[in-house]
């Protein structure tokens, strides 16, 4: 009762919202780049909003079901394919046992998510599934999926109450240009005036070194007053370091937990999802907010996500318009 992986894609893992409170021992958070895909794709099929799920990049997997369960697909557009025919996105699908799930290359985004009603048997570890290939723990054997390998299902589970109306609006990733709000500091006063508005009002491109661990930009030097090595400090989602080179590396999931570069800014954490989703030679800009700002941002999109999961309970169109038909041939045999 699970999931055969015959082919697994270019890099396909097992993440969820990451392994905290280990930082301090060296251990990376990891867990999911997308972090609203992977919170949209659990709230489609009502799992914990922190439950496993397969994240994949550039080019999807392929799976063969070995049970009936019911699954949800965000996250960039990766041309799904069920049993041959195209399968919908954002979308809660049943699934039967021998069902072929198929993934293309992205069309749009750069990395996809799907969720299982039924659970991934992935183990916990310090306190997550999630995996960390540098430190290879977690996860399916700590390591990357690859074709043949299996996973099964913690639980059976067939059934979620107002299933057709479990779909939400697609996210479209294909804008090849983001503006990215952030946080200045916490060492923004290492870099000169001007290497600060070049920070601000240039655009960078994303080069190809761009995995789990970070993202290097390229494009115009970001002067620093006396050089940018610094005492190494911590580094969190979003860090954006500028080392002697001056021009910025984006840290994420996978990053070190502490460097030595200042980092001039920090990504507000609802943007993050527009880098990640982006590809090579895409345009970044940036834009300084106040922390205010940004936690006023993340309130905003909880608000979004509660009124997504208000959304998918309640009876659909097709549904009510049954009932209201229902009601009417009722009247008409009693009277």
């Amino acid at each position: 009762m699970g999931i055969r992986i015959l082919k697994a894609g270019m890099l396909t893992t097992v993440q969820d919202l990451g392994r905290n409170g280990y930082q301090s021992q060296g251990f990376p958070v990891s867990g999911v780049m997308d972090h609203r895909s992977f919170m949209i794709a659990n709230l489609l099929v009502d799992n914990p909003e922190n439950e496993a799920v397969l994240e994949f990049t550039l080019i999807g997997p392929t799976l063969e079901f070995t049970a009936d369960t019911i699954i949800a697909i965000t996250g960039g557009d990766f041309q799904p394919q069920l049993n041959g025919k195209p399968a919908p996105m954002y979308t809660a699908i049943y699934i039967h046992k021998g069902d072929t799930l198929k993934f293309g290359s992205a069309r749009t985004g750069s990395r996809g998510y799907i969720s299982f009603s039924s659970y991934l048997q992935i183990p916990v570890v310090m306190g997550s599934r999630c995996t960390n290939m540098k430190a290879s723990i977690g996860g399916f054997k700590g390591r990357k999926l690859q074709d043949g390998d299996y996973i099964g299902f913690r639980i059976k589970r067939r059934y979620l109450p107002f299933f057709l109306s479990r779909k939400l609006e697609l996210d479209e990733f294909d804008q090849e240009e983001a503006t990215l709000r952030v946080v200045m500091g916490p060492q923004d006063k290492k870099f000169t005036k001007e290497g600060i508005a070049t920070f601000l009002n240039s655009e960078y491109t994303v080069t190809s070194e761009f995995d789990r661990m970070g993202c290097r930009l390229e494009g115009p030097y970001i002067a620093s007053k006396d050089g940018s090595d610094i005492i190494s400090d911590g580094i969190c989602m979003g860090s954006i370091q500028v080392p002697s080179h001056g021009k910025p590396i984006i840290l994420l999931s996978d990053r070190q937990t502490t460097g030595g570069y200042a980092k001039i800014a920090t990504v507000a954490t609802v943007d993050i999802p527009k880098l990640v989703q982006r590809k090579t030679d895409h345009k970044i800009r940036f834009k300084a907010i106040t922390v205010q700002e940004a936690q006023d941002l993340y309130l905003k999109e909880i608000k979004e996500l509660n009124k997504m999961r208000k959304q998918i309970h309640r009876p659909c169109k097709e549904v009510l318009e049954c009932r209201q038909t229902a009601r009417r041939v009722r009247r008409l045999f009693e009277a």
